[in-house]
């Protein structure tokens, strides 16, 4: 019988291996402020602060959540301003930024207003400055010199930090990795629920994929250190498989089988050959996928494979009891206001619940169609990349396009579109232009020859 303390030691030692082993990737051109966006998404993959030093800690009662934790807001005040600080020395274009994503700046333009017809504007309001976080994290990413490298960083130390921390909680530490619903054991490793645990496993699982199948692929790489041997990688994704199994989260797997069908797609030489056509296959997609729920009822039949019941009895009469509580179906109640006061003691006893587990109807509770639109807006604009960008570096832009489409595939069963959310960064790093003005062309092709490309998001060296 294996002791907690020994597997402690182990798991210790076994995730200072993956750090030292992913030193051989190529760093230059990553700044320490990755360690900004990597502390927000941490956080955000598993628990805040105030939990972490709690593990026993609940919401607790409709007060306590519209409380919150005091030394939460400190901490994630404090990053907020940190990711502030690093992009006013980067001495961004904001006026360029603000208008190349008028859907973005629109929609927290009107999450703000909405804060005046609020029945608690404070509370609104600070959670409008903690959503905020989200896309200031995407652009501390995007503004890197080398964003895609940048990306990748934080992704994989959150894998090598998330993972065996979740399997060593499952395994040795039941009081911190599970939990009980209605008496049904849920195994949720570092996050607070087993749908948490899934989504970790669904953005570390998407990346690593990406990385397998578009690692190396282009001239530029060839100067890189060989890649990391196979077993590195056989090691991550058999943990993830598990930590899957053990969550039982459906949404989260089949929004990964998803998003890895977009890159064998986009992996198809045919396809990457002229990448234009990516654009035309996923709106043929879109059309079969609409035509088959039409007319056979396509998602009651995948919901069934996967062990689901496909009626989602439990959710659909959730869904309208929801929507018969809409107040004001326009503007909505305020920025992140349904879940809150007498509403949230209704909702909890009827439902045991704190969102709506459907990111599209969250949005409209709080925002209304209004919101609505301006959160399909942000979607639509990345699910349809310029050809420019899939020119100027194929594999990134269809990395961020399986982004936006795992997010809002994901939020048809669970709700991310607010709070501190790391599929809601994910859906911010697919869409975000941040380009700078291009480089002349004998700069261009210097910085081209140097192994640093340009790309959609990307800095000049």
């Amino acid at each position: 019988m294996v002791s907690p303390l020994f597997a402690t030691i182990v798991c210790v030692l076994f995730i200072s291996y993956l750090f030292q082993a992913d030193r051989k990737r190529v760093t230059e051109g990553v700044s320490p402020a990755t360690w900004v966006p990597f502390a927000w998404m941490f956080l955000a993959g598993s628990r805040a602060v105030s939990q972490w030093l709690n593990p026993s800690a609940t919401l607790g009662s409709a007060e306590a959540f519209l409380d919150g934790s005091p030394l939460d807001r400190v901490v994630f005040l404090a990053l907020i301003v940190l990711a502030i600080l690093v992009l006013l020395r980067r001495n961004l274009e904001w006026k360029r930024i603000f208008r190349s994503n008028p859907w973005v700046l629109l929609f927290f333009l009107y999450g703000l207003l909405s804060v005046l017809w609020s029945d608690y504007p404070q509370v609104s309001f600070k959670r409008w400055i903690k959503a905020l976080g989200n896309p200031l994290m995407a652009i501390v990413i995007l503004t890197e010199r080398r964003p895609l490298e940048a990306l990748g960083l934080i992704l994989r130390r959150l894998s090598f930090v998330l993972l065996p921390l979740s399997i060593l909680f499952i395994k040795f530490y039941p009081h911190l990795g599970r939990a009980y619903h209605i008496g049904r054991p849920l195994l949720t490793g570092v996050a607070m629920g087993k749908n948490g645990l899934g989504q970790i496993c669904l953005i570390v699982g998407m990346y690593y994929c990406w990385d397998l199948l578009f690692g190396r692929n282009s001239a530029v790489d060839s100067k890189r250190p060989p890649r990391l041997p196979i077993y590195y990688y056989v090691l991550i994704l058999t943990m993830i498989v598990w930590l899957l199994r053990m969550a039982d989260s459906a949404t989260s797997t089949l929004t990964l089988i998803v998003a890895v069908a977009v890159m064998v797609v986009g992996r198809v030489p045919a396809v990457s050959a002229k990448p234009g056509r990516i654009i035309r296959i996923g709106l043929s997609i879109a059309l079969v996928v609409t035509v088959l729920e039409i007319t056979v009822h396509l998602s009651e039949a995948v919901i069934e494979i996967l062990g689901r019941d496909p009626t989602l009895t439990t959710r659909v009469p959730m869904w309208q009891g929801l929507l018969d509580m809409a107040e004001n179906p326009a503007v909505g109640v305020g920025y992140e206001s349904f879940w809150l006061g007498n509403r949230l003691t209704i909702l909890l006893e009827l439902y045991g619940v704190r969102q709506a587990h459907n990111g599209y109807l969250e949005t409209y509770l709080n925002l209304g169609l209004v919101g609505l639109l301006l959160c399909v807006g942000q979607i639509a604009s990345g699910l349809f990349p310029g050809k420019r960008q899939l020119i100027a570096d194929y594999r990134f832009a269809l990395l961020r396009l399986t982004f936006v489409v795992a997010v809002a595939a994901y939020n048809w069963t669970e709700a991310t579109f607010y709070g501190v959310s790391n599929m809601w960064l994910l859906l911010f790093v697919g869409i975000l232009d941040v380009r700078k003005r291009p480089l002349p062309v004998d700069l261009a092709e210097s910085d081209s020859s140097a192994g640093h490309q340009q790309v959609s998001g990307a800095f000049p060296v």
